[in-house]
């Protein structure tokens, strides 16, 4: 997934943060990187903040003001995504939503999952305890740039960690926003600070012994320097670093349901999402059927100006973005892949891809090795369950998967068999606050949400006495 570190562009390179319209490239406004000085400031700052941390209760109190603002201020949020990022109006509503139930479930749930637990040891006694880390650095992406950030920072938030944001460059009013929020909700000066930092300087950031851990979210390239980082100076991290997920049509699934929502988990977000459906795979007997289906869907989604209330499909978020996707489908017509839908970009200034899907997609295509991160997919017919699940397992990413069939028992034997961190059954992937998150392979490690991700940053420290 193209992420918060952009593509082509060296680690140690200096960003300008750049707001620029995905739908007419209007410059909407610039911030220059933060002084070195400044960094320190902030830096100081969280790491003051923990001298003086905050109980628990009042932790859930200001997530519970913090989701209140986020409803307040609702259409505010999802216009500055549209003309940011390019997100449909709707979708940036439901974003902002989803925000608000992470900050929620964690506000009633946090004493819970933070409670100290006694263990008997026989020969002594011994409690475990669950305490912040300490400052976290939060490197997030443009695709999700409120739900991203609020994914890892209301579990951290509640555990009593501080955290300083490097957002992506593209996204800097949003970063200021979200800033802005949680200092509205009531946490005290320095538990959230956003930096306007280059990579040089977030490198810096990761070999600072006051920094004690680091959630990235973005691509896999980012990823490995981002651990390598980590790894070399001993800091805990976690990654999530997108996916190629598998939507896998058994012979006995409700076509039409399948191809509508593989439609809809296809093009949301204008295709950019980790969690998206990018290749699907069906069995024989119906795949003609489905393939049509789906095409069908996929040409219904009407595309233009992200503040247009019937608009579903945006744009996508960069120049570089759609020229990349442009690549990898030419390359793969070139290699041997047939356009069922041809699409590609229309007369217009904005970023716009209009939603292509390829068929007999050879394994050398991009197509079938990369992720397509916009409206482009590619459909493979195999003959039996075995096939389906070798093919959907043929991927170095592992994130998610789904499995459509009209037989519970039959979905749930596949998903034991499939290699992702989620599979759904006759559904979307999602993320859910209640459930942990994350991938495997290519696509990350460590979890998020749940008390499984909001452990991910704390100390489990045991006491043993007698």
């Amino acid at each position: 997934m193209p992420g918060a570190f952009p593509t082509g562009v060296p680690f140690a390179t200096a960003v300008m943060y750049r707001s620029v319209s995905p739908f007419d490239q209007t410059v909407l406004a610039e911030f220059g990187t933060h002084s070195p000085e400044e960094i320190e400031r902030r830096l100081s700052a969280a790491s003051s903040a923990l001298h003086s941390p905050l109980p628990v209760a009042e932790r859930a109190a200001a997530l519970l003001r913090a989701a209140g603002l986020l409803a307040d201020r609702q259409e505010e949020l999802a216009r500055l995504m549209a003309l940011e990022m390019g997100k449909p109006l709707a979708q940036g509503r439901a974003e902002i939503e989803k925000c608000g139930r992470v900050c929620r479930h964690f506000a009633e749930n946090g004493e819970e999952m933070l409670r100290t637990e006694a263990v008997p040891l026989g020969y002594a006694h011994a409690t475990v305890q669950v305490e912040p880390l300490g400052v976290l650095l939060g490197v997030m992406p443009w695709n999700f740039p409120f739900w991203q950030v609020f994914r890892f920072s209301a579990p951290a938030l509640m555990a009593g960690n501080a955290i300083l944001l490097k957002h992506a460059p593209n996204v800097p009013q949003c970063a200021l926003a979200v800033e802005r929020l949680v200092h509205d909700a009531g946490w005290p000066e320095g538990f959230f600070q956003n930096l306007f930092a280059d990579n040089d300087q977030a490198a810096r950031l990761i070999g600072d012994r006051r920094v004690r851990g680091l959630s990235l979210t973005g691509s896999g390239r980012a990823g490995s320097q981002v651990a390598a980082l980590a790894g070399h100076h001993l800091k805990k991290s976690v990654l999530e670093l997108g996916g190629s997920d598998a939507f896998v049509v058994l012979d006995d699934a409700d076509l039409a349901l399948a191809a509508r929502m593989g439609a809809q988990s296809r093009l949301a977000n204008a295709g950019q999402a980790c969690i998206a459906a990018k290749r699907f795979v069906v069995q024989e007997k119906v795949y003609d059927d489905f393939r049509d289906r789906l095409a069908e869907e996929l040409q219904t989604y009407a595309w233009g100006s992200p503040l247009d209330p019937s608009v579903r499909l945006g744009p996508l978020a960069r120049p570089d973005l759609l020229h990349n996707l442009e690549r990898q489908v030419g390359e793969s017509l070139s290699a041997g892949a047939r356009a069922v839908l041809t699409g590609g970009r229309p007369e217009h200034p904005g970023n716009f891809f209009r939603p292509v899907l390829l068929e007999q997609v050879p394994e050398n295509a991009p197509a079938y090795r990369e992720e397509l991160f916009g409206p482009a997919a590619a459909i493979f017919r195999v003959p039996d369950e075995a096939a389906a699940i070798a093919l959907a397992n043929d991927t170095d990413f592992g994130l998610g998967a789904s499995v459509w069939t009209a037989d519970p028992e039959r979905g749930r034997h596949m998903a034991r068999q499939l290699e992702a961190g989620t599979v759904a059954i006759n559904g979307l992937v999602q993320s859910d606050p209640r459930t942990p998150f994350g991938g495997i392979k290519d696509s990350g490690y460590g979890k998020e949400l749940s008390a499984h991700g909001l452990r991910e940053f704390a100390n489990l420290k045991v006491v043993m006495g007698c």
